[in-house]
């Protein structure tokens, strides 16, 4: 549903321009690319406040200037975020840093910030409470609960024990046990776990008998991924990155995501270079490749996958590449190029979530944003699943963070005359908050 006229969201601590330099300095300190920082701050505030009117012209005046073109296309890089840690986040946390909890915050400030963007709407202060938890959970700033981003399934909530007992400067990466617990702990995703475990087993004897120098048969590390949205596909990739590196098969172990906008160019030729810079910057980690097959049907598409065969070969010891899709596309994206099918052997298939699976999506989500679902609430969403068509175009674990934060957005507005609200008030979503109807937003 559209609300008339929503009134102006509590102002946040920082403007946007303020939260980008804050942002910035928290990156600095942890000796991070500041330019890097800036960017997918820039890109975060777009993708919360994309649906607000007149909000292209207020981000670019306060990032330092912009065409409406340049805020969709942040946006568009942004929107992976608003459920998911950020990629220099992901990385601080996969290193174990003692800045991931600063630098989450400063992500949060600027999720805030971005409801300023142009005339207010109840669903950017939905988009913006879910993005700030995804950072401040994956940072494990508040209870853990792996907020679900595009692909990103829930895990039940828990505490980082750690950085209760160990000083911040000695914090550790996760072991490989340890990063197989949280892949157990994902809801649903079974076969999917199984074979993760498979493969770290035949991964790590493989270590193994190389150390031993016996006779060891090459195992690919390359994977395809195959499933609808939202079905957890780039939550796996993350923690595969995690579990490679604590196995030693990778330096850095962070996920570096991207798709066809961030590997083609305009020119022929400039896609060759601008693939191989995208790959530079994967060395050492898992580079995703989501949507993978896009890369197909034209002669730019076709030079960014010959540049990613020979990377892949060049940087065979550090580069772990794992591209993800819809079933189908994929098998005759990887049949279609000898390079592609030597390298990727291994599919592993994505189920659709059920409705129970994802009500504890849903639920999880409200609680890391620090909302909670009355049982008649989660009795509607139920109802609202069993109208809901399941088709490839079925968003799974997007669907439940989409109606969570229309829900944010319609209880806002709920509450807009009622001078004091009590906690209670303020936490709880009633049924009528999960009848908005803005499904249809481009996530």
């Amino acid at each position: 549903m559209s609300y008339p006229d929503p009134p102006a969201p509590q102002s946040p601590t920082l403007t946007l321009d303020q939260a980008l330099v804050a942002l910035v300095d928290v990156a600095e300190s942890a000796g991070l690319d500041a330019g890097a920082a800036r960017a997918e701050g820039c890109a975060l505030a777009a993708a919360v406040a994309e649906s607000a009117p007149g909000a292209a012209a207020s981000w670019a005046a306060a990032v330092g200037g912009g065409t409406t073109q340049d805020f969709f296309d942040a946006a568009t890089r942004g929107r992976r975020w608003r459920a998911a840690p950020t990629a220099t986040l992901s990385g601080l946390v996969a290193q174990g840093s003692s800045h991931k909890v600063p630098y989450a915050e400063a992500l949060a400030e600027v999720a805030s910030a971005a409801c300023d963007l142009g005339e207010p709407t109840m669903r950017v202060i939905g988009n913006a409470s879910v993005a700030a938890a995804a950072q401040l959970t994956a940072a494990a700033a508040r209870a853990r609960t792996d907020l679900s981003e595009p692909d990103r399934p829930m895990t039940q909530p828990e505490t980082d024990k750690s950085s209760e007992s160990v000083p911040p400067e000695v914090m550790k990466p996760k072991t490989v046990d340890e990063l197989l617990a949280e892949l157990d702990a994902l809801i649903g995703l079974e076969r999917v776990k199984r074979e993760i475990h498979r493969q770290v087993a035949l991964l790590r004897v493989g270590r193994l008998r190389t150390e031993a120098k016996l006779k060891n048969p090459t195992i690919t590390r390359h994977l395809v991924f195959t499933g609808n949205p939202g079905t957890g596909k780039t939550t796996v990739a993350r923690l595969v990155a995690g579990i490679y590196k604590a196995l030693e098969l990778l330096t850095k172990g962070q996920l570096i995501e991207v798709d066809r906008s961030e590997l083609v160019a305009g020119y022929l030729g400039q896609t060759a270079v601008k693939t191989a810079e995208v790959v530079a910057k994967a060395a050492g980690s898992v580079l995703f490749i989501d949507e993978a097959y896009s890369l197909t049907g034209d002669q730019y598409g076709t030079e960014a996958v010959d540049t990613l065969v020979k990377e892949m070969e060049d940087r065979r010891d550090d580069l772990v590449v794992i591209v993800a899709g819809y079933p189908a596309p994929m098998e005759a994206f990887v049949a279609a190029n000898p390079g592609l099918s030597s390298r990727f052997r291994t599919i592993i298939e994505f189920d659709d979530y059920t409705d129970d699976e994802l009500v504890k999506i849903l639920t999880l989500l409200a609680d890391g944003a620090d909302y909670e679902l009355t049982p008649e609430a989660l009795a509607h969403f139920r109802e609202r699943l069993a109208v809901t068509a399941r088709g490839t175009t079925f968003g799974n674990g997007r669907f439940s963070r989409n109606m969570l934060e229309a829900a944010i957005g319609a209880h806002a507005w709920r509450l807009r005359e009622v001078e004091t609200p009590t906690t209670e008030q303020l936490r709880q979503l009633l049924p009528q908050d999960l009848d908005d109807d803005e499904q249809g937003e481009p996530t």
